[in-house]
């Protein structure tokens, strides 16, 4: 299918909630596996993904599932999609919130065509293009690690992808952590952009090369430690790694669509 943004760095504007509609269709050397925005209705919090985005999206850890600060330090800080997620407005939303001292995210995840050798993972594949529009508050203390996770489980031996990574009240960037080392070393691409607007973060990833793309223009390139082990896709959105939410912090993180293809 043709590009109809035109060239693979641009994206179609319209006057969608985000002023961005969701691209459609192969790019030179991509193949499109998932489209998926949330212009099907409104699914209220705690019934995500609902019958209208089922078949496309998970709502991914459980409720009561440990965050990473939460796995690392045993806080009180962890995954509650029942109580976060919705569908509004034609976005999906994250309600970012504390209740009873527990700062609350969610991990949504995609369900993409399966073309890695692991089955059990709806969302998998080795090497890939990932990209995704989204705003949130300003929220200090909540974070997004928007990531390719690998499929062993094994870290940090078989490497990370994080974009867009960081606390909401500060600029967002892109990191590699490096695979094939027993400790975790990581590499970063700063951004110097804020969340409070609407961004599209795109991640492009080859053998021996990760891109990462802001709003169509490519902000940084890495080549050392790259995974090269099928992966699956997260939008993990959660507290407490820079530093715990005061308990009043409320607010939301929205994405309009996000798009992947496969490397050809």
């Amino acid at each position: 299918m043709p590009n109809p943004a035109g060239t693979p760095g641009s994206f179609p504007e319209d006057k969608s909630v985000s002023g961005q509609r969701l691209p459609v269709g192969d790019l030179p050397g991509w193949r499109q596996v998932f489209a998926g925005d949330f212009t099907h209705g409104d699914v209220p919090v705690g019934e995500f993904p609902g019958a209208a985005y089922r078949g496309k999206w998970s709502a991914g850890y459980a409720d009561g599932t440990p965050d990473t600060a939460g796995q690392v330090s045993g806080g009180k800080s962890g995954y509650y999609p029942t109580k976060v997620l919705s569908v509004r407005n034609g976005v999906l939303d994250w309600y970012l919130h504390s209740e009873n001292g527990i700062s609350m995210g969610a991990a949504p995840a995609p369900v993409i065509a399966n073309t890695s050798s692991r089955p059990h993972r709806p969302n998998s594949q080795l090497y890939g293009r990932y990209s995704v529009r989204f705003k949130a508050d300003s929220l200090r203390g909540f974070k997004t690690a928007w990531l390719m996770w690998p499929d062993s489980g094994i870290w940090p031996r078989d490497g990370e992808l994080d974009y867009p990574e960081g606390d909401l009240a500060g600029p967002f960037f892109g990191a590699v952590h490096r695979s094939g080392s027993p400790h975790n070393t990581y590499d970063v691409i700063p951004s110097h952009a804020l969340f409070t607007s609407w961004h599209t973060a795109t991640t492009e990833w080859i053998p021996g090369r990760v891109t990462f793309l802001l709003d169509g223009k490519r902000l940084g390139t890495l080549r050392t430690g790259i995974p090269n082990k099928p992966m699956h896709y997260i939008l993990q959105t959660e507290s407490c790694l820079t530093g715990c939410p005061l308990p009043g912090t409320a607010g939301h993180v929205q994405v309009a669509w996000v798009a992947i293809w496969s490397r050809i």
